[in-house]
């Protein structure tokens, strides 16, 4: 049940999308409205969607954030969070991200699908979400929450997009039936150093799994997974911290390699 009236959700949404598009920090909203419940949150998130796309903006995927069952048990909650990732979102292969652009960011190792038709719950599986995914390819997420020393709740992080800000695909593209996403594993190196590794089973056990309950999340507000969606299933290694002058190179198991600097 929304606590926040239509008016305060669209104030918090401009409050919350000023801070992305132009780079500073706030502290986070259940500071101010600590009732407000996850209706709330999600309600306020698809309003940045909107504003988004009002002014032009494609969204052009979607992730799946906190999908780790150790990061769940860590923050007291018992289910992933989802956002949507817009187009200004996607960095080439090889390409610059921007510090001047982010608050704090940080790199993340995953997992990406595109779906071949929809999906839909209550009720997806992890079988349905395989008979759907038309390709599977590595992908790395820049996220950058704009809360003050990336300190927040889960409410105030789903009303702030799941911290995205950038991504970045390459390397090879498979067919599902291809690749084991489970056993899957990856290396993430920061100027040739070695900083984190890590399998898809670290995403709910089957990043796949990811997908289905992001289809029956979506399902509670009316929504679907339309055919042709990229998504992103969730982080497989730790957030890493980068600054201005770093190099990323991730490696995944049969799915090459993906590289980006920070300028």
């Amino acid at each position: 049940m929304s606590t926040l009236s239509r008016s305060k959700i669209a104030e918090l949404a401009e409050h919350l999308e000023n801070a992305e598009l132009q780079a500073f920090d706030v502290t986070k909203i259940t500071d101010d409205y600590p009732d407000m419940d996850w209706e709330d949150a999600y309600d306020i998130q698809w309003e940045i969607r909107r504003r988004k796309e009002a002014r032009g903006t494609k969204v052009i995927g979607l992730k799946m954030g906190l999908t780790s069952y150790a990061k769940m048990k860590q923050m007291g909650v018992e289910t992933p969070i989802y956002a949507f990732l817009a187009d200004y979102f996607n960095v080439p292969d090889g390409g610059a991200v921007k510090i001047d652009e982010l608050v704090h960011p940080k790199v993340e190792a995953e997992i990406a699908i595109i779906t071949n038709k929809p999906l839909r719950g209550p009720g997806c599986t992890v079988a349905h979400v395989l008979a759907a995914t038309e390709a599977v390819l590595p992908a790395v997420e820049v996220i950058d929450s704009r809360y003050r020393d990336f300190k927040f709740d889960l409410k105030s992080v789903v009303a702030d997009n799941a911290s995205s800000a950038r991504f970045v695909t390459g390397g090879n593209v498979k067919r599902a039936e291809e690749v084991d996403m489970k056993t899957l594993g990856v290396v993430m190196e920061i100027n040739g150093e070695v900083v984190a590794t890590g399998a898809g089973a670290a995403v709910l056990g089957h990043p796949a799994a990811s997908v289905a309950m992001l289809a029956n999340m979506l399902a509670e507000r009316g929504e679907e997974i339309p055919a042709g969606t990229f998504i992103m299933t969730g982080g497989i290694t730790a957030a890493v911290g980068v600054k201005a002058g770093d190099s990323v190179c991730v490696r995944y198991q049969d799915l090459g390699s993906v590289s980006l600097t920070i300028v």
